[in-house]
């Protein structure tokens, strides 16, 4: 779990210098580095996008997962814990962003990929932590970029990032048959689907649920375990 603790403590530091320095710039400038970070965000999904191998389960499991989110409605729930925790952080968050858009932003950068998911499973598996260590100096420099234009939210992602890598490196060996290559490549794909709507609501183009899409992340390993059995 040293790679994981390591991954969540950057993640912090990160998104602190980040706050630090967005107290002394401009509004103005604030919202051009969200514009910036919306088009980059954009660039992320699409080329994580391109990693899927079957269109069908891609569809299969946003569909799937629209249905489940939005009949639990996460983006509602996800929202009103942000609210709850932005009254205290009302100044930070920056009015324009709210802490849970913030949160689940970076969640997702942070957590969506293979290096997250391999360098998990293989922490978990073999003790090698290289692969997050290098994730963790990412993470950093991306939390500190982050946390300027999108404020105190981002902060809260440490928690996701702990949680979400440290299953995957407790469950390894009971994962790993079940997260092959493919289906690895398939959360990739969804994930990032899910981030290009990010990158659209940040550029203010569209106001997807974004949170209500997050159990495709799921669905999608599900989807090709089963098509394994036939």
């Amino acid at each position: 779990m040293i790679g994981v603790l390591v991954n969540t403590a950057t993640v912090l530091i990160g998104s602190l210098i980040g706050l630090i320095f967005k107290k002394g710039i401009p509004q103005k400038l604030t919202d051009a580095v969200m514009l910036g970070i919306g088009l980059c965000t954009l660039y992320i999904g699409i080329s994580g996008a391109l990693k899927g191998e079957n269109t069908l389960i891609l569809i299969g499991s946003i569909v799937l997962g629209a249905i489940i989110g939005t009949a639990v409605d996460i983006d509602k729930r996800l929202n009103a814990l942000g609210t709850l925790i932005g009254k205290r952080f009302e100044k930070e968050s920056g009015g324009s962003v709210s802490v849970a858009e913030g949160f689940v932003t970076a969640s997702l950068l942070f957590c969506i990929g293979a290096m997250t998911i391999v360098g998990s499973l293989t922490a978990g598996l073999t003790g090698d932590n290289k692969m997050i260590f290098t994730k963790s100096l990412l993470d950093l420099i991306s939390a500190a970029i982050l946390s300027v234009s999108l404020g105190i939210g981002v902060i809260f992602s440490a928690v996701f990032v702990f949680v979400f890598q440290g299953v995957l490196v407790l469950l390894a060996q009971y994962l790993a048959p079940v997260l092959t290559t493919s289906a690895i490549n398939e959360i990739t794909c969804a994930g990032s689907l899910i981030i290009i709507a990010m990158g659209l609501n940040l550029i203010g183009v569209t106001k997807i649920k974004v949170a209500n899409y997050l159990p495709a992340i799921l669905i999608a390993p599900l989807i090709c375990w089963v098509l394994t059995l036939f």
